[in-house]
């Protein structure tokens, strides 16, 4: 089992900005997506604050986010990285096998990176993760460059919604109508 104290809040800004996003998209009535809770098991539990302050992970999560948009599903984890180098020790096997089984039931799969050092949002489609992925797995490099990826996804903040990724889902489910 995984202990969860030692990983905290990792993340949890850019979660924060996500979900504030998914609620415009809600009342917008442009997309329905939630948090996929991730089941764990409390250990221990500050009783003044009423917080968990140590816990196990019961099993091995999926995806951060599902919903779906306009008719299309979608799941989605969310990913930040300090530098311009993205490790692939931050994807686990069965993240990707999740993935891929949605994208074979007609649903779309991705990541949504922020990339910290130079305040970018990007969405790597799932194709381009499998690429990454299996260059990693078949012996090649263990992790992709920020100038490896097409700067066409990156995911501007506009319209106040945080990250906007709809415009990058678009242009992924118009690539592979070619």
């Amino acid at each position: 089992m995984s202990s969860w104290k030692s990983r905290g809040l990792r993340g949890s800004m850019l979660e924060e900005m996500i979900n504030f996003t998914n609620l415009k998209y809600r009342d917008k009535k442009l997309a329905l997506i939630q948090k996929v809770p991730t089941p764990i098991t409390p250990i221990e539990i500050d009783k003044a604050s009423r917080h968990i302050t140590l816990a196990y992970f019961e099993k091995k999560s999926t995806v951060d986010y599902i919903g779906v948009v306009q008719g299309i599903p979608v799941c989605f984890d969310a990913k930040e990285c300090a530098v311009d180098t993205f490790s692939m020790n931050n994807i686990h096997e069965h993240q990707v096998e999740f993935m891929k089984e949605f994208e074979e039931q007609d649903g779309v799969a991705f990541l949504l990176i922020y990339f910290k050092k130079r305040d970018v949002y990007y969405y790597l489609t799932f194709q381009q993760l499998l690429i990454f992925w299996n260059r990693s797995i078949n012996g090649g490099k263990k992790s992709f460059r920020f100038d490896e990826l097409d700067l066409s996804y990156q995911i501007p903040i506009q319209n106040g919604i945080c990250i906007h990724y709809l415009e990058a889902l678009k242009k992924d489910l118009d690539a592979r109508q070619l």
